[in-house]
């Protein structure tokens, strides 16, 4: 078992930024593609971010390029997510996620083995 607790939501106006934290404990954390999704209320999860095991490769859905940037602390067993000029449509609820130990990140949230609760970000206007 992978325990995944994100914390760092809040609420925020528009063009302000905040990081989001996921720690992980329990099994191995370092071998392991991580993932950040989301889900805005009456939407589906959408993909966000993902990072490989080494931290050396980073993945972004189109909205999120250039403000979002995930990273990884693999001592801290600590992946990270820091969001800057953020927008109303920012707001949902932000979910880390685990894939299995050895495979690559991958933007389909059916391919991820562990997920956290979850932390609220609102952006107002």
């Amino acid at each position: 078992q992978v325990q995944l607790v994100e914390s760092g939501g809040g609420l925020v106006q528009a063009g302000d930024s905040l990081r989001l934290s996921c720690a992980a404990s329990g099994r191995t954390f370092s071998n392991r593609a991580m993932g950040w999704f989301r889900q805005a209320p009456g939407k589906e999860r959408e993909f966000v971010a993902a990072i490989t095991w080494s931290g050396g490769s980073t993945y972004y859905t189109d909205s999120v390029k250039g403000r979002f940037t995930i990273s990884r602390d693999n001592i801290k067993n600590t992946v990270y997510l820091q969001m800057n000029n953020l927008k109303p449509e920012d707001t949902a609820i932000y979910y880390c996620a685990a894939r299995r130990p050895l495979t690559i990140p991958t933007s389909n949230s059916d391919q991820y083995e562990y997920w956290g609760q979850g932390t609220q970000v609102t952006v107002s206007p």
